[in-house]
Order: structure tokens, then sequence, then C-alpha cells
């Protein structure tokens, strides 16, 4: 499955964002998603998840409470809101596909990844 993330940008600290993950090539209801964060000189982590119906749903707690993910599956899209933005925030975002029910939630291995969008956030 290839994916495209964007909608990511600049925005002032207390903003928000909306970023998509537009998937194609495989049946989209088929995977479970997630989103990842890699911030400079860091590594990459999770952010959240959702399995493929869009029933659970997964946040890392740095931002929970603050992001939202969904997915609209006639779509071949996932989305994360992401309000009360912070500086901390700032990173490149990446969705990510894995087969449903591969992996348990705490599991962060993934098989298809997108190519990152990066999102600023100043102060």
């Amino acid at each position: 499955v290839q994916l495209q993330a964007s909608g990511g940008g600049l925005v002032q600290a207390g903003g928000s964002l909306r970023l998509s993950c537009a998937a194609a090539g495989r049946t989209f209801s088929n995977y479970d998603m997630g989103w990842f964060r890699q911030a400079p000189g860091k590594e990459r982590d999770f952010v959240s998840a959702i399995s493929w119906s869009g029933y659970s749903t997964y946040y890392a707690d740095s931002v929970k409470g603050r992001f939202t993910i969904s997915r609209d599956n006639a779509k071949n899209t996932v989305y994360l809101q992401m309000n009360s933005l912070k500086p901390e925030d700032t990173a490149v975002y990446y969705c990510a596909a894995r087969a449903l029910g591969s992996r348990s939630p705490g599991n962060y291995e993934y098989d298809y990844w997108g190519q990152g969008t990066l999102v600023t956030v100043s102060s």
C-alpha cells in the first residue's frame, strides 16, 4: 500500500492542524494505521494508532487529550486532528500501515510508511 501524508505547516502555539494520509494500492480497511513523528536530532516516536474499523484508538501520553485520530475507509484516508499545539510537537509526521490485527497495540512495528509531512509550531 502506498501512503501520502499531507497537511503539515507552520502554526503558532495553541493552534490546530489536521494531517491527512491517503492510501492507495490495497483495500484500506484491511490495515491498521498509525502516526509517528520525528523531531530534529531525535528518534521517531509513536503518536497515535487506529484499528482497521476505527473502533479502537491509541495515543501517546504526550498527545492524549489534544490529538484525535480518525479514518474514513470510504475515502481511504486516515486523519490526525492536532489541537492545542505546542512547540515540542514540532516534527516530521509520518503515517504508517500494517495488516489488521497483525500485531498487538503496544507493538510499534509497521510495514508501510508515507513520506512525512513537516509540522512546525512557533512559540
